[in-house]
């Protein structure tokens, strides 16, 4: 799911449920992910492992 149609649709539920509070720590953990999976260290799932390199014990 996209970072951004989540954070909707979280939103849209606390408000629903009355707890408006909630919009910024909803907003944190939208932003916390999205640094995350734009960090240069992240290996991608979509595409497949590298074979094992013969210089990794």
């Amino acid at each position: 799911m996209d970072i951004d149609a989540w954070l909707a649709a979280a939103v849209a539920d606390a408000e629903r449920r009355g707890l408006p509070d909630l919009k910024p720590l909803l907003e944190g953990i939208a932003r916390s992910t999205r640094a995350l999976r734009d960090a240069d260290w992240n290996d991608r799932a979509d595409r497949p492992e590298p074979p094992p390199s013969a210089a990794r014990p």
